[in-house]
């Protein structure tokens, strides 16, 4: 009975503790769950699935029409009633008939001045239009979530880089008191170092906070339950930028006028943005087709009879051409064509305002990219520089050589400058992944 009580107790304790696991996720992963959960993808699919089904309708305009139609009518008819020509007085009469109808029609539009043609363009360009848009909003979110994910890794460098050095001051603190205690260090000296841990703590729990809320903020974008406890970790991402990165980055992307060309020829929004051009000249050639005359062919089969079983009986085949020419229409046609004009000349603008816009997206990013470079330069000489400086001030600290202040103004620099390293470095992750973003170059 003993056994079986500690083995219960042994299983709850390994349920629960299952329970209290975090869920880690990497950087791929919360990318594909946001992809998923994301209401602006699922619209965006919605309306490839229209434009699909506009383009089916397109189509079918280039196919004939059939229709089958059956009808039955019934007549009564009263009237005085007479025999061999001589009305009876006061006598009427009741007669009724049936008409039974049924056939089939065939009809077909030969020459409708380009409209087809005109529609079907338009509608194949405005489905590739919204399939490209698809992308651009993949695109668009896995940015977000790959920044976002970054600044949650950066802050869970900055609260180690904390927490390291609350460590390390109470360990000082810990020997500045014992050699207080033996009368080789004043007392100033252990409530100097005092304040200094407690300003460490305070430093750790606001940094633990900012790591708190960008969790919290990472986990809302990808649409995950609040109630989880998420982790996020991924050993791909490298938290240290050598020179042989910066290199090769920027090799990759030194040349701002091929990067312009790069992107206007892969940005989903700018391939976008040129579909809907082609859609608004073929609405031209649509609205124009009102001036030109309509020839349609048609055909049908029938049969008539006053009595059901008889029907097949009577047979009737019809053919024919029709044609239609509205030669005034009261400005009609002209209106609608003087609005695609409009239209027209909408979407080119627009074009070229992608242009210009990509254009200076690519610059900015560019320069973002080579000022997160120098930062990052810059923030490991400062380490390296600042690591040297503890080191020695704490050596002659405890030599009796130099002061705490001194010590205390080189810890709070190395502190600075690992801080620095790490910003810089995630800086610059974050940048050249916005790069590749305006680009167009960031995978779905």
């Amino acid at each position: 009975m003993k056994l079986f009580s500690v083995t219960l107790l042994l299983v709850a304790f390994i349920t629960f503790a299952n329970a209290q696991q975090p869920t880690i996720l990497t950087l791929d992963q919360a990318i594909k769950l946001a992809l998923e959960n994301n209401l602006s993808v699922i619209k965006a699919q919605n309306n490839v699935d229209a434009a699909q089904s506009s383009v089916l309708a397109a189509y079918g305009n280039y196919l004939p029409t059939l229709s089958a139609s059956g009808g039955w009518d019934r007549s009564q008819r009263t009237g005085q009633r007479s025999i061999q020509g001589i009305t009876i007085p006061g006598a009427t009469s009741t007669s009724t008939s049936n008409s039974f109808q049924a056939g089939v029609s065939l009809g077909y539009t030969i020459f409708d001045g380009f409209r087809r043609e005109a529609s079907f363009n338009s509608t194949s360009a405005s489905a590739i239009s919204t399939e490209q848009i698809v992308v651009w909003t993949r695109q668009s979110i896995r940015y977000q979530i790959e920044s976002v994910y970054l600044n949650v890794l950066k802050f869970e460098q900055l609260v180690k880089v904390n927490d390291e050095n609350l460590k390390r001051d109470k360990q000082q603190l810990e020997r500045i008191t014992e050699s207080n205690r033996v009368g080789a260090l004043s007392l100033a000296d252990v409530y100097r170092q005092q304040s200094q841990v407690a300003a460490d703590e305070y430093k750790v729990i606001q940094a633990q906070n900012d790591y708190d809320n960008a969790k919290a903020d990472l986990v809302a974008l990808i649409g995950l339950d609040m109630k989880v406890d998420y982790q996020f970790s991924d050993q791909s991402i490298s938290t240290v930028i050598d020179s042989v990165e910066l290199n090769a980055t920027f090799k990759k992307y030194n040349n701002f006028n091929e990067l312009v060309k790069r992107a206007l020829s892969r940005r989903p929004d700018y391939l976008a943005a040129k579909e809907n051009y082609d859609a608004s000249e073929s609405g031209v050639t649509a609205a124009r087709s009102g001036y030109f005359p309509r020839v349609s062919a048609s055909a049908g089969y029938g049969f008539s009879n006053s009595e059901l079983s008889k029907l097949t009986d009577n047979k009737s085949i019809s053919w024919g051409l029709n044609l239609n020419w509205n030669i005034f229409d009261a400005f009609q046609t002209n209106e609608a064509l003087q609005t695609a004009i409009v239209t027209k000349k909408n979407s080119d603008a627009t074009l070229k305002q992608s242009e210009r816009d990509i254009s200076v997206e690519v610059k900015k990013a560019l320069l973002g990219l080579e000022a997160a470079k120098k930062q990052v330069e810059v923030s490991q000489k400062g380490l390296q520089s600042a690591t040297e400086d503890r080191k020695i001030a704490e050596e002659r600290y405890n030599l009796g050589a130099g002061t705490l202040l001194d010590l205390l103004t080189a810890n709070a620099g190395l502190v600075n400058a690992e801080a620095n390293n790490i910003n810089s470095s995630f800086s610059f992750n974050i940048a050249k992944r916005n790069l590749e973003y305006v680009i167009g170059e960031r995978t779905n």
